[in-house]
């Protein structure tokens, strides 16, 4: 079971670059993706109405996707408007369209009711068209788990010290204690890591020489818009601890839209920006190669893990302090979905549209 109504990345925006077709699997349903003669992405359900053939093996011509089968034509809409040797198109010939939206070098879709579907509703990930802020794409990443548990292993970073010694971790981290707070519209994990070295990526990139404050806050709103605001900076030149990274240093953000492709598996969608050596090309591959490595690791964890959940799904998990984050997020993530099976209209905070709270706490 997942959410329908709100936004999941169905794709970067580069893998149109051609124009299309593309195909694919999204929460358990068939998506086709195209551009259109000016360029607008579209997004239809990706089977012909007349033998169910997967319009992705047809071709786009102009502002349609013919289907590879019989050359049935649909437009944006969904509706058939062309059937190779006959002047009239079948009644109730047309397949289903989706709101698609392009916006942070990703394509985003909503795969519930079309007439619920608000821009407004996408994540402020607003530092992708910042110029005070580089920015690198991720790359494709196809995995076999369910995508909560990559959200779970976002919210919690102790495995760094564990899993990413190499790039992002070290053994600094369990030291510290992590917080969780249940907000209105999203989680937070936060951790302070004070007077410590660096890790290798921050120790690389901000040119330090010792002893680092560091800071890990991470937010996830629903369904799996996740934020991991990383950084350090000097020992003692902020407030230790706050709600807020320090002013002085090097700040990071990994943007993360992990999307169910089916229950056990999903398609991660990534990006990241950060505030310092904006103008070093060859940081910007260091970083696209680190963070690259990184997930991938990443992969490799959540995979086995899946699998291991699936031998035996009736075996119970011993919790820690350091799930406490994943758990809240995984709450809010089901009040959503009971709230849209009961019928409840809930915008992107999980709130009903008549004002009652169903999701805060």
């Amino acid at each position: 079971m997942f959410m329908k109504n709100c936004w999941y990345v169905a794709a970067y925006d580069r893998e149109l670059k051609d124009g299309g077709p593309l195909g694919r699997t999204l929460l358990g349903e068939p998506v086709v993706m195209f551009r259109d003669s000016r360029g607008r992405a579209i997004a239809l359900e990706d089977r012909c109405c007349h033998r169910h053939l997967p319009l992705s093996l047809g071709q786009v011509t102009g502002d349609r996707v013919q289907c590879g089968y019989h050359g049935l034509e649909f437009d944006a809409t969904g509706a058939c408007v062309a059937v190779p040797g006959q002047s009239k198109v079948p009644p109730g010939a047309a397949v289903k369209a989706f709101p698609l939206v392009e916006k942070y070098g990703f394509l985003w879709i909503w795969m519930g009711e079309a007439a619920l579907a608000d821009e407004g509703l996408l994540p402020d990930w607003w530092w992708v068209d910042h110029p005070g802020w580089a920015h690198n794409p991720g790359a494709f990443l196809h995995i076999q788990c369910h995508y909560e548990l990559i959200t779970d292993n976002l919210l919690d970073l102790s495995h760094l010290g564990y899993v990413h010694t190499r790039t992002l971790g070290n053994d600094a981290i369990v030291d510290f204690p992590v917080k969780t707070e249940r907000m209105e519209d999203r989680v937070r994990m936060s951790r302070w890591i004070q007077d410590r070295p660096p890790p290798p990526l921050f120790k690389t990139g901000g040119g330090f020489d010792g002893n680092v404050d560091r800071w890990q806050i991470v937010e996830t709103q629903a369904p799996a818009h996740t934020v991991v605001y990383a950084g350090c900076g000097p020992v003692g030149a902020g407030e230790f601890g706050g709600r807020t990274e320090y002013t002085s240093g090097i700040h990071i953000r990994a943007l993360n839209a992990p999307t169910p492709e089916t229950e056990h598996s999903s398609f991660y969608f990534y990006a990241h920006v950060w505030d310092f050596r904006l103008d070093d090309a060859g940081w910007k591959q260091q970083m696209y190669d680190g963070f690259l490595m990184t997930f991938l690791e990443d992969v490799d964890i959540l995979e086995a893990q899946q699998a291991s959940l699936m031998r035996d799904p009736d075996r119970p998990l011993i919790d820690l302090n350091v799930d406490g984050p994943g758990l809240a997020a995984r709450r809010m993530v089901a009040e959503r979905i009971e709230a849209e099976k009961g019928g409840q209209k809930c915008d992107q905070k999980g709130s009903r549209v008549d004002g009652q709270t169903v999701a805060a706490r």
